[in-house]
């Protein structure tokens, strides 16, 4: 049984300001201050060998959000992988989402997208990054790489739609103190690609030899509870398999638990979107 889970919090402006400015700063203390060795190397040729590679719609049509926002994000998704497509991450790197996409600004030419923010979403500029850092998280969860920071998404917002991917497996970013890091570990430079095509955002992790282990990430312990404060949580764990060239098991690790306060009502067929406080009414 899944123990109880305290009835979300609701804080004022003044203290969410507050917040991001004190985790902002932090952030950028960690940057400057840490022994961390960011990746920056940027390198036009791909290198041989793809170790992953993966696909996510541009458009999605969900319900009550405006289409111009979609089309916005293809804007900024545009901006954003041109700073980060090439990366290699050599043996002992990180690579850090924010400092190397930068702040999402207007100057930059960045423009209105959606923003999940506490269990809703809004307009904000540069929205729609998570489509990004979504991908690259999931990519490297089928790579050697090493996440050393994921933040998961706190809320599920819209209900499941033609999903391919376990729930819980995207990583939401924020800038700057909710960041998306991966490192590597291993003795060979990998290298990120990252570009908007025509209908979808694709991604590759490649390296200069080819990787003698596949990994498949699956989802566990998948169920819904309705909570004591009258809301419904989503909860699910996600491992992954390592196998050899035969396909036989290697190892089978933990990846994470993922726990989401739903804003639809899970019992309805249609899935229309329920505010949460319409949800604790019934």
């Amino acid at each position: 049984m899944s123990k109880p889970f305290p009835r979300p919090k609701h804080r004022s402006k003044t203290r969410l300001l507050v917040g991001r400015a004190y985790f902002s700063l932090r952030r950028y203390i960690s940057w400057y201050l840490s022994k961390t060795k960011y990746a920056q190397t940027i390198e036009n040729s791909p290198l041989p060998y793809v170790i992953f590679k993966h696909q996510t719609p541009l458009i999605r049509r969900l319900q009550n959000v405006d289409m111009y926002l979609q089309y916005n994000k293809i804007k900024n998704l545009k901006l954003a992988t041109a700073r980060i497509n090439g990366l290699i991450i050599k043996p002992g790197e990180t690579f850090s989402f924010w400092k190397l996409i930068g702040k999402p600004t207007r100057k930059k030419g960045y423009v209105e997208g959606m923003v999940l923010h506490n269990g809703s979403f809004k307009p904000g500029t540069g929205g729609g990054l998570c489509q990004l850092s979504n991908l690259i998280y999931w990519m490297a969860l089928h790579s050697p790489l090493t996440v050393t920071e994921r933040w998961r998404h706190s809320y599920d917002v819209f209900p499941d739609c033609n999903r391919t991917q376990p729930f819980g497996s995207g990583a939401t970013v924020a800038y700057n103190y909710i960041d998306l890091q991966i490192r590597n570990d291993t003795k060979t430079s990998y290298q990120l690609i990252v570009y908007v095509g025509d209908s979808h955002l694709h991604g590759q992790w490649r390296c200069k030899y080819p990787c003698d282990v596949k990994y498949r990430v699956y989802e566990v312990n998948h169920h819904i509870t309705h909570e004591w404060w009258g809301g419904y949580m989503r909860h699910n764990v996600l491992r992954r398999k390592l196998l050899d060239v035969n396909g036989n098991e290697i190892s089978d690790q933990l990846v994470t638990e993922n726990h989401a306060i739903m804003m639809y009502d899970p019992l309805l067929s249609s899935s229309p979107i329920i505010p949460l406080a319409a949800a604790q009414q019934r």
